[in-house]
């Protein structure tokens, strides 16, 4: 009994609708070595004044997680076959460019105080304009929405619900970190009070 082998890789890009959306992948995996030079440049621009670092045991899950996300939108359109059906994948390659945009809208807002990591420079007060201002932590909807809706413009759906279930449980995390910090250097009275800005939300 011989098992059943893999597509080639020659079958995954004769597919004509999986060539451009590998290089809609392409694409988005070259703006996350965007973001991890501006989030390095940021972090020592906070280091240099006093910065301090938090929760580092939760970073490398997040990193390895969003790498799994991309994994995965190659991987099941082609393993599983997954067509592009446009009523699906025309809406979320909208939503991904929406998120793609209110994620740079966030980094342009915080300026140097970006970052992937959760850094908080002492002295420094929230920041409460831009998306700030009617979101709490914007940068982080544009995380779920684009992690939803990238592996759904190929309708890799096993990818998008497994990436969502996770990331709501690390952000569960993540947002109680950020929380503990700004309270430590005494921007929040207590968790949730205010909207918090100033740190990679």
């Amino acid at each position: 009994m011989t098992l059943p082998s893999l597509p080639s890789l020659t079958a995954l890009t004769s597919v004509p609708s999986l060539t451009p959306y590998l290089l809609l992948i392409c694409l988005v995996v070259a703006e996350r070595f965007a973001e991890l030079v501006t989030a390095r440049r940021h972090t020592a621009w906070s280091l240099a004044r006093g910065g301090r670092e938090y929760g580092r045991g939760h970073y490398p899950a997040m990193v390895a997680l969003h790498t799994a996300l991309l994994v995965g939108c190659v991987a099941e359109p082609w393993v599983a076959g997954r067509p592009f059906i446009p009523l699906l994948g025309w809406p979320a390659l909208a939503v991904v460019v929406a998120a793609q945009g209110l994620r740079w809208w966030c980094i342009a807002t915080l300026g140097p105080r970006w970052n992937t990591r959760v850094l908080v420079v002492p002295g420094l007060p929230l920041v409460e304009r831009g998306p700030y201002r009617v979101l709490r932590h914007p940068n982080y909807v544009a995380v779920v929405a684009e992690g939803a809706a990238l592996p759904l413009v190929h309708s890799a759906w096993m990818t998008a619900l497994g990436f969502t279930v996770l990331n709501l449980v690390l952000l569960r995390v993540r947002i109680g970190c950020e929380d503990a910090a700004l309270t430590d250097v005494g921007r929040l009275r207590a968790p949730a009070s205010v909207p918090s800005a100033g740190t990679p939300s």
